[in-house]
């Protein structure tokens, strides 16, 4: 495999991850734990590379949450991945990124997943095919309309310089994309979401995971701050694992990257960390109408032009 020079992206995002778990340690109170991982040429599925997970538990501001870079090559793209390039199947393939799950403990603070990536794929007697993911994505217990706006509004800004189409394309692939074809009902309020992004080359795409990698903070911090101190009780930690079991639905059903980092072989510790640390499940439940947990179905849970509002 050559003919991609992934240095650059590799130092960007391990800068990345660093900035935003110091930010995070400093809002939480807790270090986060790391765990740096190799996997050597000869693993049986075929997977090598590296990677860091640092996670932390039982903190002060989150229950659970991890930020997690990862560096591999393999010698076979899984099914995951050639979804919608049927031409790359089998292909050795080499994949970096970060990607992160914060799942606070107060119920009125939203839970919040960030990833950036870059693939390439190198199909034998052709030119290596580059492309980039990412985004950002908000799910809350307790609809805010202030949240809300805050952060699609920071994720349109930090799209702005690569053109208006941006921010409404990829806020729309996000609704399409963080959905619960079973369940008729998005996983939260959205954000932005793209993948197969290779349309203005190696530079533009990697200008573009620097902005949303570096937006991240900006998105969310302000929300932590505004929420992480209003009371809760029992009834709205209930209602938080409620809706924390629609979370591991989507996860384990619909994400291509939990797909993707199980059937390639991938670490299943870091794949997993970004489940809550509980849930639950009732059966047919709904709330009752009129109250605080019935709203955010109402009126959270359905796309929105949030910024035209």
């Amino acid at each position: 495999m050559s003919g991609v020079d992934t240095a650059a992206p590799r130092a960007y995002l391990l800068d990345l991850q660093a900035r935003i778990v110091s930010a995070l340690e400093a809002e939480d109170g807790q270090v986060f734990s790391s765990d740096g991982w190799t996997r050597d040429p000869g693993a049986a599925a075929g997977l090598e590379g590296d990677g860091l997970t640092r996670l932390v538990e039982n903190g002060g501001l989150i229950e659970r949450g991890g930020c997690n870079f990862s560096h591999v090559k393999g010698r076979k793209l899984p099914p995951s991945a050639t979804q919608h390039r049927a031409e790359l199947a089998g292909a050795p393939f080499e994949a970096l990124g970060v990607s992160l799950v914060i799942h606070p403990r107060n119920p009125h603070v939203p839970t919040v997943h960030m990833n950036v990536r870059l693939f390439a794929a190198f199909p034998e007697g052709r030119e290596a095919a580059v492309w980039f993911g990412g985004g950002m994505d908000l799910t809350p217990y307790y609809g805010e309309e202030e949240d809300a706006r805050h952060f699609h509004r920071v994720c349109r800004d930090a799209l702005a310089p690569f053109g208006a189409d941006k921010y409404p394309r990829f806020k729309r692939w996000c609704d399409e994309y963080f959905f619960l074809k079973h369940r008729n009902e998005p996983r939260g309020i959205g954000g932005i979401f793209y993948d197969d992004f290779a349309e203005d080359g190696f530079d533009g795409g990697f200008a573009m995971m620097r902005a949303v990698g570096d937006a991240f903070l900006e998105a969310y911090l302000p929300i932590v701050r505004r929420r992480r101190a209003l009371p809760y009780a029992e009834r709205e930690r209930e209602f938080q694992s409620f809706r924390r079991s629609r979370y591991v639905e989507f996860n384990l059903v619909w994400d291509r990257g939990t797909l993707f980092g199980l059937q390639s072989g991938g670490r299943t510790e870091s794949i997993l960390m970004s489940m809550p640390p509980s849930a639950s499940w009732r059966y047919d439940w709904r709330p009752e109408p009129g109250t605080p947990e019935a709203r955010l179905t109402t009126e959270f849970l359905r796309p929105r032009d949030w910024l035209a509002e």
